[in-house]
């Protein structure tokens, strides 16, 4: 989680400098933007992890910002981008809206920073998780898929199979004929058998790339935890003064 990006966006200098440092000291790449149109091509260009947006900005507000990237078209590859809304106003109505534009959490002014960092962790878990989600999907989908590829490969096979039988059960050795042309039935059965045996063989193959750069990617959900749990408990209210210097 160290080497989480995160954008933060706000018109006030004071706050970009004082996340940029903090967050900085605590193992994040950050990057900074102080209005909304900036934040769009901060989002674009760097493609961060997390996204801590002021709603009050100039040129577009963090209403405006997030309505983009989660409907926009343009946007559609990054909608997923989980975006951490902070505002002064601390009223429902608010909040709401802004949950229905697709933000994770929202965070009133002033804030506290330890409650910060603890929403930082608990959206960057969620989205590793929605992400482990979509592999195990993804997996399930290449599984069904090379069963789909078996039953196809064992129909293929029971039709040539069951006609030879039938060849070999009339077949007169003494005519010359139709032992010929059991012969080329054989080749012919072989040979469309041998290829369609290198198209799975194939086919298996890649499935398998595929499983495995996915099996690479996965944690197991207590692991994903501890890895969080030991990020943060370094954190203490009491280190704020250091983390600052």
């Amino acid at each position: 989680m160290q080497n989480a990006s995160i954008l933060i966006v706000d018109d006030e200098e004071i706050n970009l400098n004082f996340f940029d440092v903090m967050l900085s000291k605590l193992g994040f790449t950050v990057f900074t933007a102080s209005n909304g149109e900036d934040a769009l091509d901060s989002i674009r260009e760097n493609r961060p992890d997390l996204v801590m947006l002021d709603n009050i900005m100039p040129k577009l507000s963090g209403w405006e910002v997030t309505r983009i990237v989660k409907n926009d078209p343009e946007y559609d590859h990054l909608k997923d981008t989980p975006i951490i809304m902070f505002s002064a106003m601390d009223d429902v109505q608010d909040k709401i809206e802004g949950f229905e534009l697709g933000v994770e959490d929202y965070i009133t002014k002033p804030f506290n920073f330890s409650e910060v960092l603890a929403r930082i962790k608990a959206v960057l878990r969620d989205k590793e998780l929605a992400q482990q989600v979509l592999r195990r999907e993804h997996r399930i989908a290449l599984i069904e898929s090379l069963n789909k590829s078996l039953v196809h490969f064992s129909g293929h096979l029971q039709a040539p199979v069951t006609e030879l039988k039938q060849a070999a059960d009339e077949l007169n050795p003494e005519d010359i004929e139709a032992v010929r042309h059991f012969v080329n039935l054989v080749r012919k059965e072989t040979e469309a058998t041998l290829r369609a045996l290198e198209e799975l063989q194939a086919e298996i193959s890649d499935l398998g790339e595929q499983d495995e750069e996915l099996r690479e990617g996965e944690v197991t959900v207590a692991a994903l935890d501890a890895k969080y749990q030991r990020s943060f408990t370094k954190f203490r209210e009491t280190d704020l003064d250091e983390v600052q210097r």
